[in-house]
């Protein structure tokens, strides 16, 4: 079975930080539902919104947040420069995990199946993962470390500021510098993903002319 699955795939990235196998769901159906009977683990599958939440509910999936996506061309994107926000690539991982390790409350913290310590773990070993890779930039304030950005492609992955920055307006310097660099890198178009109960994040990327696609509502099922 492990070699054969059809209708779901293997998330090592989750399992990692979980201690379980853990799966993402490619669609819902009848055959979908009988592999997933096969397994155990712990399930995601992500919706339209206006899936029936009754056809989940009675299958054991239960609700943890719905996602939606940021977007943004070079020809809509507003600057806003400072001159002391800089992106510095020659920052230690410990500094970067130091801002990383509970700065996030994302849909494995919102379900009750998992413990924070785990769910809080999944992100800092994914901020090691594109650390290795060489895809992160420290956001830099008058040269001291205010947060970072992880990115893959054209895609902003992760991101955060550190609790001393927080609340001083400073987002949209320091998000602008790290997306005019994106760009100049040749990208067409950046995106990212984020939790609409994320409100200060949701208008910081629309105050730097991003739009909104593709909401998905993320539900949960955990088989022991």
């Amino acid at each position: 079975m492990k070699n054969s699955l059809k209708y779901v795939v293997k998330t090592p990235w989750d399992s990692r930080a979980l201690g379980i196998d853990t799966y993402e769901i490619l669609t819902l159906s009848e055959e979908a539902m009988d592999e997933v009977l096969s397994l155990r683990g712990h399930f995601t599958v992500k919706v339209d919104p206006q899936f029936p939440q009754e056809i989940l509910h009675a299958r054991g999936f239960y609700y943890c947040d719905t996602l939606i996506e940021p977007y943004c061309e070079p020809n809509r994107f507003i600057h806003f420069k400072h001159e002391k926000a800089s992106l510095s690539s020659d920052i230690p991982l410990d500094n970067l995990i130091a801002i990383s390790h509970g700065a996030f409350y994302g849909r494995f913290h919102r379900d009750i199946n998992i413990p924070k310590h785990l769910a809080d773990l999944r992100y800092d070993l994914w901020l090691k993962d594109l650390y290795n890779e060489g895809n992160v930039f420290g956001l830099m304030f008058e040269n001291d470390l205010a947060g970072f950005m992880g990115f893959s492609g054209h895609k902003m992955c992760l991101h955060a500021i550190h609790e001393r920055y927080r609340g001083r307006g400073l987002g949209k310097y320091l998000w602008g510098t790290a997306c005019k660099e994106l760009y100049k890198r040749g990208h067409k178009e950046l995106v990212s993903s984020i939790s609409v109960s994320n409100m200060p994040t949701l208008n910081l990327y629309s105050s730097l002319g991003f739009r909104f696609r593709k909401p998905l509502d993320v539900y949960h099922k955990l088989i022991k």
